[in-house]
């Protein structure tokens, strides 16, 4: 039998604890939770539910856990705590994850944070917080390790036996730097603790990990990091001085984000929509796109409209032209979905934008003809109509065509004029397949079979 998932077994047992009422031994499963998994808990639960069981979380690791919720839930949370208790949620957490926290509680509780905080720490936070939000500068942890590179390794690595637990969490690379804290390279601990003491770090340390600019978009990073295999790497200004440190944990935050991101935008939704969310603050969120959606249907149904004493003195159309708007949406979709990827990944430049837009005018073409010869087939035996059949044919092959161009050209297009593609792009491709679909089918049958 396979093992269960966290879902299938740590979940469902804190369900039936908490259905019997066992609040103390709820608390303490909580309390062997890991704070993701709190989180995840947290997310799995109505409100009800949710309010009671944040009750019981550890306070020490609230902190953590908000950082871990989506936003939407993250707001819910914070308005159950109190003063204190959000102050005390603050306390001991990394500054790339308060950087995160703070942002989303009133102005008057974040200045008491700040006003709490020791001068170096509240430094730090405010360096982060100067940054735009999904930027390296903001995604960074300033907490590093730097060495000198004319230092031995033996004084590296006494000064690590001097800085104990106050190393930083995930420490897996030393940052070398000259006196003006301009970055030079990498010492790795694999490296430190296999060579030599008596080499200097100048030496042996890496050259090879560039540094990430405090303003590059935390898309580009998670793209260095995927593409050089990094596990941290160093955040500078424009003049190459150390600003902090970015780590794998960080980046695998941004690409969920993206990914969720990207999948719940084609419906309409934001990546934080909270699926135990009261139902009408749901409704009025889907009701933009619904209202939206119910446009694009009207204009579609304005142009079968336009063709009204067609269909009705040829019936077989109005059970066929379902096929043309069908199969367009579908080949739109591939192509949408293909651009979209592109323009998230940073791979679509005004140097291969043609070369892709021909290319899915090609494909577009082959799969036209291919499955039009397929539908003719099928609409020619059924209604014992050859004409109907060369009709649906071309229909077909000009939907699926302006579907594979207009698929590329729409993303391209709303990413220019600065709206988010994967929200927008699946609406207005579905109408634009609808609307050519119906427009060429019944316009060749209206020229051609009355």
């Amino acid at each position: 039998m396979p093992e269960q998932s966290f879902t299938d077994n740590k979940f469902e047992r804190l369900q039936a604890i908490i259905d019997d009422g066992a609040m103390q031994k709820a608390r303490r499963m909580l309390t062997a939770l890991s704070p993701g998994e709190v989180a995840h808990v947290l997310e799995s639960l109505p409100p009800t539910e949710r309010t009671l069981l944040w009750e019981l979380v550890d306070h020490e690791t609230d902190g953590e856990v908000l950082v871990q919720v989506t936003d939407e839930v993250r707001d819910d949370l914070l308005r159950q705590m109190d003063y204190s208790e959000l102050l005390s949620a603050t306390e001991a957490m990394e500054i790339d994850d308060l950087a995160d926290l703070v942002q989303e509680l009133p102005y008057t509780i974040t200045r008491e944070i700040l006003a709490s905080l020791d001068n170096q720490y509240r430094q730090r936070l405010e360096a982060v917080l100067s940054y735009p939000e999904d930027t390296a500068g903001h995604l960074m942890d300033t907490d590093t390790v730097t060495v000198r590179p004319e230092v031995t390794l033996d004084v590296v690595l006494r000064y690590l036996r001097q800085l104990g637990d106050k190393v930083p969490p995930d420490t897996d690379t030393l940052f070398v730097v000259n006196r003006e804290d301009r970055y030079l390279g990498t010492l790795s601990l694999a490296a430190l603790v296999s060579n030599d003491t008596s080499e200097i770090v100048a030496e042996v340390m890496s050259l090879t990990v560039q540094p990430i600019a405090a303003i590059t978009d935390d898309k580009e990073v998670a793209r260095q990091f995927e593409q050089n295999d990094l596990l941290s790497a160093p955040v500078v200004d424009d003049e190459g001085h150390l600003l902090g440190r970015i780590t794998v944990d960080d980046i695998v935050d941004v690409i969920r984000e993206e990914g969720e991101h990207q999948f719940m935008g084609q419906a309409g939704l934001s990546e934080d929509e909270d699926m135990f969310a009261p139902v009408l603050p749901s409704s009025r969120r889907r009701a933009v796109w619904l209202g939206i959606n119910l446009f694009t249907a009207l204009l579609a149904s304005w142009v079968i409209g336009l063709f009204e004493a067609t269909i009705d003195k040829v019936v077989a159309l109005a059970v066929l032209m379902p096929i043309v708007a069908s199969m367009g949406g579908i080949a739109g979709s591939q192509t949408l979905a293909l651009t979209i990827r592109g323009l998230a990944l940073d791979q679509l430049t005004s140097s291969n934008t043609r070369w892709l837009i021909l290319k899915e005018l090609a494909v577009g073409s082959i799969n036209g003809v291919v499955w039009a010869l397929v539908v003719a087939m099928i609409a020619g035996f059924w209604f014992n109509n050859s004409q109907l059949a060369i009709l649906i044919a071309v229909a077909m092959v000009i939907n699926l065509v302006i579907a594979s161009v207009m698929g590329t050209f729409l993303p391209l297009t709303l990413n220019r004029m600065g709206i988010d593609p994967a929200l927008a792009g699946s609406v207005l491709l579905t109408t634009v397949t609808d609307i050519v679909g119906f427009f060429a089918f019944l316009g060749l049958a209206t020229l051609f079979l009355l």
